[in-house]
Order: structure tokens, then sequence, then C-alpha cells
């Protein structure tokens, strides 16, 4: 599975200031590594837009690197950020997968309504935004991970059918 090239960017406040210990980021890495894709980029930055935003245009522009994971700011505090940050950079949104992983942890939580968390495209990049706990995280990427191959395959202009 995979070979993709992956980059994941935590954004918390706390961890960026050393305050508190990044646990999704690295079980994000250890999940992703498990399934054949080759991290690459790895950062903890604050609940700050233009910053989020910065870094998703620096590695899907300049990196092009296949999968862009967030973990962080999706929820409804007022620095929650991170799907605002997400939107206006992308060219193209693919609700589904929000959806998706909304569905899957509403089976475990009934704050799964909460989440925010958005994916799309940006030139041949797919950004997807998690959650920032470690356990919601992994519950939210491996409800999707069966599909991201083929969403990265299709993107970069793969031409093999879904259904074959």
């Amino acid at each position: 599975m995979s070979g993709y090239s992956c980059g994941i960017l935590t954004v918390s406040d706390k961890g960026s200031r050393g305050e508190r210990e990044d646990t999704s980021g690295p079980n994000l890495n250890r999940l992703l590594t498990e399934n054949g894709f080759t991290v690459v980029a790895y950062e903890i930055v604050a609940d700050q837009p233009e910053d989020i935003s910065r870094i998703f245009i620096d590695w899907a522009d300049n990196r092009a690197i296949d999968l862009i994971i967030s973990t962080g700011g999706t929820g409804v505090s007022p620095s929650d950020l991170t799907p605002e940050a997400t939107r206006p950079i992308l060219d193209r949104e693919i609700p589904g997968i929000g959806e998706a992983m909304r569905q899957a942890s509403l089976l475990k939580t009934p704050n799964a309504i909460l989440s925010r968390g958005i994916a799309g495209i940006r030139k041949q990049s797919l950004i997807i935004n998690l959650p920032g706990s470690k356990k919601a995280a992994q519950e939210n990427i491996e409800a999707i991970l069966g599909a991201l191959d083929h969403a990265i395959y299709k993107i970069k202009g793969g031409s093999k059918d879904c259904g074959a």
C-alpha cells in the first residue's frame, strides 16, 4: 500500500510553546508509516490561520507532498481555526472525507458532531484536517485510510477506473 509522501502538521498553541507534548503527531506518523506512507515533514504550529495556511501552501506547492495531514484546531473553541485556514487555499474540497470521519466518530461519541475538519485538494496534494486528540485523530484516520491510496492516485491523474 502507498509509497506516497506525507506531511503531518500539529496545530496547538500549547504544543508550539513546548507546554504540552504532542502525542497525536507522532502517533499519526507511526500509523501512516505502518500503512506505507513516507513521512517527510512534521511541524508543530500555533493556532494561527496564516501560519497554518503558509505551511500547507509550502508543502503542497514547493515540496509536492502527496498527503498533508493536520491534527488539531477543528473543534468549536474560539482558537480552533484550522478549517478556516484550510478552505481558502484549496482548489477543490472533498466533503465525503470529513463526512466519513464524523460518521465513524459518531458511533463512539456524540461530540463528533462538533468536529469541523475538512479535506480537499491543492495542486496534486490531498489535505485533511483531523481532530487534535490522539484517540480522535487515530479513529478518524483509520476511518478513511482505505480510500487514501486511490484518492491520491486519482488526484495525480491516475486513469484506472474506481471500480477496477
